[in-house]
């Protein structure tokens, strides 16, 4: 991740709440460490970080509320295979009708700005 996030001409962003992991020195350091702008939403104005909400809605649906875990291993395993399914399979209006992988490689051509939601 850290190598396609360096491939933009345009500074990487990540948008995230105000969540404890999110406000703490570590986290800002790393954030300025790897040349990423940190961009924190208002509290309480979680429709402003409405696509991950989405997203967390659509993980919680189609993949933790329907499937019973008997490790930690299974758990990661059958989540990490949601995510890549979500990443190189399923389209979306607001990635122009692409998969989100797909539409990375479209920005990083394209030179659009890039952000990440958190």
């Amino acid at each position: 991740m850290k190598r396609q996030l360096y491939e933009v001409e345009n500074k990487p962003a990540i948008r995230s709440d105000n969540g404890l992991q999110f406000i703490s020195e570590t986290f800002e350091n790393s954030c300025k460490q790897l040349n990423i702008e940190h961009e924190r939403i208002p509290y309480k104005t979680p429709n402003m970080n409405a696509d991950i909400e989405s997203y967390h809605r659509i993980l919680e649906e189609e993949c933790l509320s329907i499937n019973e875990f008997s490790t930690f291993a299974e758990a990661y395993k059958t989540v990490n295979e949601f995510i890549r399914r979500y990443n190189t399979k399923r389209i979306y209006s607001s990635t122009k009708y692409m998969p989100p992988a797909e539409y990375f490689e479209y920005l990083k051509i394209t030179g659009e700005s890039i952000n990440i939601y958190l």
